[in-house]
């Protein structure tokens, strides 16, 4: 059974730091792309960042110079680092991991993130 499990979210002033985890199970972690996707109060589901299987990054233009998505393959991780963040960065953060043009596509429960001004 495959598992996404996120971790590290909390609440945090504003200009301070979190790293969110994220540890797949049950996947052929190094063929993923993974990506963190948040979700704020009323608002639709939106692409914070994703890394592919050789490394290549995408970042929305939101959190671009802020936020670094790596990852670990050895430990079948994806992380997401979140620095100088704003109280707009406060959201449910959903780790997600996808092969094969969506064909296998898998979420995570969410970790909140909440931003204090």
């Amino acid at each position: 059974q495959v598992q996404l499990v996120e971790s590290g979210g909390g609440l945090v002033q504003a200009g301070r730091s979190l790293r969110l985890s994220c540890a797949a199970s049950a996947i052929t972690f190094g063929r993923y792309t993974m990506g963190w996707y948040r979700q704020a109060p009323g608002k639709q589901r939106e692409l914070v960042a994703d890394i592919d299987s050789g490394g290549s990054t995408n970042y929305a233009d939101s959190v671009k110079g802020r936020f670094t998505i790596s990852r670990d393959n050895a430990k079948n991780t994806a992380y997401l680092q979140m620095n100088n963040l704003k109280p707009e960065d406060t959201a449910v953060y959903y780790c997600n991991a996808v092969w094969s043009f969506r064909a296998f596509d898998f979420w995570g429960q969410g970790t909140q993130v909440t931003v204090s001004s």
